[in-house]
């Protein structure tokens, strides 16, 4: 007799197409890469460069392997290397092109950021003040502000181990995309950040690290001026002010864990902590907060876009065959 061929679940045979999709996503990065190094001066350490592109290369070839072998096939093992590795190589790509934009030294937003913070009725300098009276507050926001790091790594565990593979492609592909929108929206709206415009030294806060706005300080200005050419993808800081990355990745990272329902406390701690600890922090207008919630759900509702015509698109039979063997038969 015929061995029955064991039934393929929708979101798996989904999640790697997605998957595949989400290459293309990444090439088009590259390729927006590569074309702003050739029409400017700018340059990349090749350590760093190598690093990266190794750390890439064996966590997406193992996913790759592990979905072509015919006896270790496992979508765990899949989805989260394959996963881990396309977020990485996202972050590596779009961080100097933070860069890139930074250089096209448009003149600078920062005035009407303030106004429109204060159109809104937000004190700045008040928010700050109030929230650095509180030494046990602000350690805990700082701990926050930190939590931008490790759920790219975190996600497609905790997602993989619930079975929702197509959730760490859909949060691939919306990370991404926010990353394109902050960056070409910084170029057209570039920033430096509240301390300076409000003429309070960020030295003088005593309970918040305000480090990451300390090295945006650092190289923005010399990365406009076009003296800052050379880039070391291991040192690279954040230089987007509006919209902020740290909000939208504070929606885009509770969007992604809140189907693990277990977790959802620790989420709304952790993210509504990076939320607010964002103005003080990265020295973020609340107009960079808004606008980075707007890209986030932008790009979460084109994630979901993307995944429906996925699932509608005809299943690819040589597709469907490096799959099925990672389901056991019944």
């Amino acid at each position: 007799m015929y061995a029955r061929q064991p039934t393929v679940p929708d979101d798996v045979e989904t999640a790697w197409r997605y998957f595949l999709l989400n290459w293309t996503l990444i090439g088009g990065m590259a390729a927006a890469l590569a074309l702003g190094l050739m029409v400017t001066h700018f340059s990349i350490e090749l350590t760093g460069l190598a690093i990266s592109v190794g750390y890439v290369g064996i966590y997406s070839g193992f996913a790759h392997a592990n979905a072509k072998s015919m006896r270790r096939r496992d979508p765990q093992v899949m989805f989260v290397l394959g996963g881990t590795g396309q977020l990485v190589l996202i972050t590596a790509i779009m961080t100097p092109l933070t860069y890139v934009a930074a250089a096209t030294d448009l003149p600078m937003q920062d005035a009407n950021l303030l106004a429109f913070d204060r159109a809104l009725g937000f004190d700045w300098v008040a928010y700050v003040h109030y929230m650095d009276r509180h030494a046990l507050l602000a350690a805990v926001l700082n701990y926050g502000y930190t939590m931008i790091r490790w759920p790219i790594f975190a996600i497609p565990v905790i997602l993989a181990a619930t079975g929702r593979f197509q959730r760490i492609e859909e949060f691939t592909f919306a990370f991404g995309w926010a990353l394109i929108a902050t960056t070409v929206i910084s170029a057209v709206v570039p920033a430096i950040g509240a301390y300076q415009q409000v003429g309070l030294d960020p030295t003088t806060i005593r309970h918040f690290n305000v480090q990451p706005y300390l090295d945006q300080l650092r190289d923005l200005p010399p990365t406009r001026a076009g003296v800052l050419r050379h880039l070391d993808l291991l040192g690279l800081g954040g230089i987007v002010t509006f919209p902020s990355f740290h909000a939208a990745s504070a929606v885009l990272y509770t969007w992604a864990l809140w189907p693990a329902r277990w977790f959802r406390p620790i989420v709304v701690l952790a993210f509504g902590a990076m939320l607010a600890a964002t103005p003080i922090n990265g020295g973020h207008y609340l107009a960079d907060i808004l606008a980075g919630i707007t890209v986030a759900l932008l790009s979460i509702a084109a994630a979901r876009w993307a995944g429906r015509t996925v699932a509608e698109r005809p299943t690819d039979k040589l597709a469907l065959g490096s799959i099925a063997a990672a389901v056991p038969a019944e």
